[in-house]
């Protein structure tokens, strides 16, 4: 399969579904992990040009652990809205060319504006992918596909219908994570927040949940025509 995980910042997938999105580089599906914005204003000492340079390349070296390939739109943080044509038509652009069988995102109840809009615009561009007139420069039209939603920060306001058993990735999902140092050693010096600890932690949570020593959580796109009868998750 074709797998499409469409996150708001970098590092954004790495703390919610990196360790299901290793599961399915290891059982041969190809995986591409995209970053909507650059996560240019996520520092506050290093400059936003500087920094989206050391964002980006820190998600590469991510998507590098796993085994899948990083993508970004490049956008601004603090700037995602999901009815902006330009950046809908990029993600348009991107879901023809990967032709996803499934598409992981942002749920609707996620703790910042600009994560919410990235999952609207997952969601939205989805469809407009399917639609050949819309951006007909675009050509191959893909599939409707189903969307499933990856969990909150902390697990806020987010009870999992599906669960992934990442026991036997969580070190690889937590080496990823520790790519993106230019937050990483940010929280934990000048925050006090050890967040390799919080996202073991928060994998820990969702496993006791499920009966196993660490998992992902995630809801389906209740729509038609997205769901189906088959187990996508793996």
């Amino acid at each position: 399969m074709n797998i499409l995980a469409i996150g708001c910042h970098p590092d954004d997938l790495e703390i919610a579904c990196f360790g299901t999105l290793a599961r399915y580089v290891k059982e041969g599906h190809k995986v591409v992990a995209c970053h909507v914005t650059n996560g240019d204003l996520g520092h506050v000492e290093i400059p936003p040009k500087e920094l989206a340079l050391i964002r980006n390349n820190e998600a590469e070296e991510a998507a590098k652990v796993i085994g899948a390939e990083a993508i970004t739109l490049d956008a601004s943080d603090l700037s995602v809205n999901s009815m902006d044509e330009v950046m809908n038509k990029e993600m348009v652009r991107i879901i023809r060319e990967v032709k996803p069988d499934l598409i992981i995102t942002h749920p609707a109840q996620d703790y910042m504006r600009d994560h919410v809009e990235a999952g609207l615009m997952a969601f939205r561009s989805s469809f407009q992918a399917s639609v050949i007139q819309k951006y007909p420069e675009y050509k191959n039209p893909a599939a409707v596909v189903p969307v499933y939603y990856m969990d909150t920060l902390a697990g806020v306001d987010f009870i999992p219908t599906e669960y992934v058993d990442i026991s036997e990735e969580i070190e690889l999902k937590l080496e990823a994570l520790a790519c993106h140092k230019s937050q990483i050693d940010w929280m934990r010096e000048h925050d006090g927040i050890d967040f390799i600890d919080f996202v073991r932690t928060c994998s820990k949570f969702r496993g006791l949940q499920c009966g196993v020593p660490y998992a992902e959580g995630f809801r389906i796109c209740k729509t038609w025509p997205r769901l189906t009868t088959k187990r996508l998750l793996p």
